[in-house]
């Protein structure tokens, strides 16, 4: 059943620049304390989503030349939006669960924690300060960051889809590729990604076969207002 279920995902979004991967509930569960579990039983089949750098020529262009006469307030994230949601039309007899990364609880914590689930479903590595046998930051907050083994840090976790009525009892777990596997390398990234993040340096971490074009990198470096200009729309508020 998984198998025929990412077969169709695939299908349908991957012409479009994004990736999907498999995982249960439980494997993402079993890793988190129970305040961020998902709300579904351990062999539920779930999927994560990713945004690879073609999605910006396959997904966000197309979709905002089409509904550029439509008030557009975060083209991303409704395009995103509007491409997983149409994911429930090629199941029209299962039901399909969507959480997308900007979502929020009422207490502010996020829906779904994307890094943990992209791990987890072996789509890329979360390197977190406990991969760093000499930790050498004391008491400095240090945060972790995916780095996926074809593109590095150039990707985006963008939501998971669930389906609630199929259970995968006997699905395995892949292993996350260990693509930054030294000492000094996983150290070196994660104080690039916490002390230099703007400069996008961590992301080339690893030697990487695709990253954004330089377009692209203009529009995510680009504050949020401004970048409507840049795809050629005007600012809509309420």
């Amino acid at each position: 059943m998984e198998e025929r279920v990412a077969e169709r995902l695939r299908g349908a979004l991957g012409p479009l620049g994004f990736e999907v991967h498999a995982f249960k509930v439980g494997w993402y569960n079993a890793v988190l304390q129970p305040a961020f579990h998902l709300p579904y039983p351990d062999d539920t089949l779930a999927f994560v989503v990713l945004s690879t750098p073609s999605m910006f020529d396959k997904a966000l262009k197309p979709f905002v030349n089409k509904e550029r006469l439509k008030i557009i307030r975060d083209p991303v994230d409704q395009c995103v939006s509007h491409h997983l949601s149409g994911v429930k039309e090629i199941f029209p007899d299962q039901k399909v669960d969507i959480i997308f990364d900007y979502e929020i609880l009422p207490n502010r914590r996020p829906k779904f924690l994307a890094q943990t689930a992209a791990h987890v479903a072996g789509a890329a590595y979360y390197y977190q300060r406990k991969d760093v046998k000499l930790d050498p930051w004391g008491k400095k907050r240090m945060f972790g960051v995916c780095i996926h083994p074809k593109y590095g840090g150039w990707f985006a976790i963008r939501g998971l889809l669930l389906f609630p009525d199929i259970q995968v009892p006997f699905l395995e777990q892949p292993a996350p590729i260990d693509c930054v596997s030294t000492e000094e390398r996983r150290t070196e990234l994660l104080e690039l990604f916490n002390f230099h993040w703007q400069d996008g340096r961590y992301r080339d971490i690893i030697e990487v076969k695709e990253r954004y074009s330089e377009e692209q990198k203009t529009y995510f470096s680009t504050p949020p207002a401004e970048r409507f200009r840049l795809l050629g729309l005007t600012h809509f508020t309420e």
